[in-house]
């Protein structure tokens, strides 16, 4: 039995710079969740006394030894690429730090803030046992699939490999969500937020730490693969592994984000998902583009492929036009879009359909536009797909685990939310490459080349501002 009904209508699109708050996250009331807390305070203080440093050449363990002189401790490092994470230093010890000559560089912790969906809707969920993901019972809803071929796909045996894993670097994952379970290797998962892991252990104290206390990690993990019990996602064996770096409070720092694609790269993921957005001046941001430039650059030589998100302002990222503290799309020359600007990343940007359609029910129609509020240019983007626009959403699962005010409902029965964003159309590209993985292979480049290849082109011809090389097709790029 599908129910059709909305049930909840939660939040509006935020368009702004990264360090804006979403409505969502403001309050947390205990009527609705088990705790209160002053989110903005949190996020303001989350990255206060970490920084970020790289080591030259074999030179890593002199420099913990120098944070531990000045008073800091090493939180995390990593040999392959000279990271390491300090915690506890003052900025004058930070300077000291950074005049040493075993140092290359000393960045600031910066957080960034998740963007938030265009809208959100919940309904309950019906559950039903299809082999086929096309007869799971919520697939009518989804608009998205069918915008990018992927029945066709999934008709030809291409329903994804269990030995191919996607690392989704998000809020975390509820692992015990019907259409999740199974599908997340716990053993290689991991988080790297305490403050969150304290959450954790005081209200789901049996469960994993990746477990999803906000809501955006398991809906993009439903997106690349699904179970096809309620709704389909791009796969359906394909293994997940979760790589918490955002909290429940949507701040996602460098301090966490870092560690987790060097985690993920070393332990087998092939593709990772960052539907994560944001922008940082290079102009006084120390050397904090070394620091992506490097690790990315490690990911890619471990061979995997990183699918990003274009982030969700409307900004012009040709022009470097981008919302100032007002909202304002204002010109920053040393702006540095996270995480497209990074070498050897996909960077997606987000269609939707033009007309017709609400969250439940459609009918939409079968051609895609740039999302209203999707950021574009044509020196960033790569591939297009779908996030959802003005009168559809993109359905995926709800946390159980979540403490977000306002969805409570979603730890009491079996939820399907409806989210809109960059953050939505980057699983549909990760879900792909990891089918393509699957029959080609690791090699990220090859990977890219086969999704810009194949994808439709719905702009100008060539390199489009918002579609790139056009939106995805899962059929044609598996040479259907």
């Amino acid at each position: 039995m599908r129910i059709w009904s909305t049930l909840v209508v939660v939040c509006a699109l935020v368009l702004g710079a990264c360090d804006q708050q979403s409505t969502l996250l403001t309050e947390v009331n205990s009527a609705d969740a088990p705790f209160s807390a002053d989110l903005g305070a949190q996020q303001n203080t989350e990255a206060e006394g970490t920084y970020l440093i790289l080591a030259k050449n074999n030179k890593l363990a002199a420099v913990e030894a120098e944070v531990e002189a000045l008073g800091g401790a090493v939180t995390f490092s990593h040999a392959g690429v000279g990271l390491a994470v300090a915690t506890g230093l003052s900025e004058a010890a930070a300077a000291d730090l950074n005049a040493s000559t075993n140092v290359t560089d000393v960045a600031a912790d910066e957080v960034f803030q998740l963007d938030e969906p265009e809208g959100m809707e919940t309904t309950d969920a019906s559950i039903s046992s299809p082999s086929d993901p096309t007869t799971a019972n919520w697939f009518p809803a989804q608009w998205n699939m069918r915008a990018i071929d992927a029945p066709t796909a999934w008709a030809a045996g291409h329903t994804g490999s269990s030995d191919v894993t996607v690392a989704i670097l998000d809020t975390g994952i509820d692992y015990t969500y019907p259409d999740l379970q199974g599908r997340v290797d716990l053993s290689r998962s991991i988080s790297f937020l305490p403050a969150d892991d304290a959450l954790v252990a005081t209200y789901f104290p049996a469960k994993h730490p990746i477990t999803d206390l906000h809501y955006h990690g398991t809906h993009v993990a439903s997106t690349v693969v699904s179970n096809g019990n309620i709704f389909a996602g791009v796969t359906s064996q394909t293994t997940l592994m979760g790589v918490k770096v955002c909290s429940v409070y949507g701040g996602c720092p460098g301090s966490a984000i870092f560690p987790g694609i060097l985690h993920a790269a070393d332990n087998g993921a092939d593709v990772i998902n960052m539907s994560l957005g944001g922008a940082f001046l290079q102009a006084g941001a120390q050397g904090y583009g070394a620091f992506l430039n490097k690790i990315f650059h490690y990911a890619d030589q471990q061979g995997a492929t990183v699918v990003v998100a274009a982030g969700n302002s409307a900004a012009d990222l040709d022009r470097n036009y981008y919302p100032n503290q007002d909202g304002e799309l204002t010109h920053f020359p040393s702006l540095y879009a996270t995480y497209c600007d990074t070498p050897s990343t996909i960077c997606v940007s987000a269609t939707g359909p033009t007309s017709g359609g609400t969250f439940t029910a459609g009918p939409w129609t079968e051609v895609d536009a740039p999302a209203v509020y999707t950021n574009y240019g044509r020196s960033t983007i790569n591939v297009a797909a779908p996030g959802g626009n003005v009168g559809a959403s993109v359905i995926g699962a709800c946390s159980q685990t979540t403490l977000i005010s306002g969805l409570g409902v979603c730890r009491s029965q079996v939820i399907i939310l409806g989210l809109g964003g960059t953050s939505m159309a980057t699983p549909h590209v990760a879900g792909l490459a990891s089918l393509i993985v699957a029959d080609e292979g690791r090699n990220p480049n090859r990977v890219k080349i086969l999704l810009q290849q194949s994808a439709d082109d719905l702009g100008q011809n060539g390199t489009d501002p918002f579609y790139g090389k056009g939106r995805i097709n899962v059929a044609k790029a598996l040479g259907l």
